[in-house]
């Protein structure tokens, strides 16, 4: 497996007790990111109420990668833990703090504590495209056919 280096900042007032992203088993593709309140305190979420949970943590991501946070399993089965925008890209030029924005999907209240896996982070290589305008495009067996268009199951 390739890697890469990415360098890691806590933010003024994080709490540096609480563990840098990492790789859970070996060939785990996300490291999980873990809650980091500057009170310590915490917070819960209603049923379907939304927050944005600090990490604590600023990254320098390298020129031709994105990092992509993504929900934890476990959380959405268990408790209805979801990621509003899922996944969420942080840019390689943003050098502010990471922040997931969670969701709540259940009926009961889900309590966030400090240093919780809330979710988890892949490091992804970007393409950018040249966007050309045209007059026509190529045909496909599919053509224009759009949600469902394919067939059930």
């Amino acid at each position: 497996m390739d890697t890469i280096a990415l360098k890691i900042m806590r933010v003024a007032g994080s709490d540096p007790a609480i563990a840098l992203p990492r790789y859970e088993t070996d060939g785990a593709a996300g490291a999980d990111l873990r809650a980091n309140f500057p009170d310590r305190q915490g917070v819960t979420l209603a049923p379907a109420m939304r927050a944005l949970i600090p990490t604590g943590l600023a990254l320098s991501i390298p020129h031709g990668f994105e990092v992509q946070v993504r929900p934890r399993s476990g959380l959405a089965l268990k408790h209805g833990i979801a990621l509003v925008n899922s996944p969420g890209t942080i840019d390689g030029d943003y050098r502010g703090q990471v922040g997931v924005i969670m969701l709540n999907t259940s009926d009961q209240a889900f309590d966030i504590t400090h240093g919780m896996r809330i979710a988890q982070m892949v490091v992804a290589p970007v393409v950018q495209a040249t966007f050309q305008q045209v007059e026509t495009l190529d045909d496909t067996a599919r053509g224009a056919g759009g949600f469902g268009s394919t067939g059930r199951g």
